[in-house]
């Protein structure tokens, strides 16, 4: 059972993350050409899944890209968004999971990002197909691959890179 200052510095740690998720694309967008190919929405969900756990950051993960359309137009809500919405809430979702379950190992933090950025691309792939569905358009493999791997290489790399990192150095000062 987690004790209530536990929950309370968890709950702070989310809010963080969020804020985190609705600011980081406004640095990210100065970089011509790949800003928002480096995904920079996805790096304070995985880490609040690792810092705060599946529940929470499932919660931020669908909640940032909502709140993000209602404070900023962006991203656009159709079908952008609602993806996103269900892309980040597996990512925040499945770090959790994974690192929670796996051994404290540093390759098992490598092993818990990779299997939440394949399983949020997966998800982000069939809420695509849904959204499309709804309108009469068609998303089909080509786009799938297009969208979730080959334009988002630039974000993948930096996320593998940084993520790992910043967990390793946070890891000592957050409360278990």
């Amino acid at each position: 059972m987690m004790s209530s200052k536990s929950k309370l510095y968890r709950m702070i740690l989310a809010a963080m993350f969020l804020a985190l998720a609705l600011v980081l694309p406004f640095l990210t967008g100065q970089i011509p050409q790949i800003g928002s190919a480096l995904s920079p929405m996805h790096i304070p969900v995985l880490l609040c899944g690792f810092f705060c756990g599946p529940w929470y950051a499932l919660t931020v993960g669908f909640i940032a890209p909502l709140l993000r359309f209602i404070l900023f137009g962006m991203p656009p809500i159709m079908p952008t968004g609602i993806a996103m919405c269900f892309e980040l809430a597996t990512y925040g979702l499945m770090a959790g999971l994974l690192y929670k379950c796996l051994p404290k190992k540093k390759s098992y933090i490598y092993v818990s990002l990779i299997g939440a950025m394949l399983a949020g691309r997966i998800i982000w792939g069939a809420a695509r197909v849904v959204l499309y569905g709804l309108g009469k358009s068609e998303f089909g493999w080509a786009a799938f691959m297009s969208g979730a791997f080959l334009n988002a290489i630039p974000g993948i790399i930096l996320h593998i890179v940084l993520i790992p990192i910043l967990v390793m150095s946070l890891e000592k000062y957050t409360e278990k």
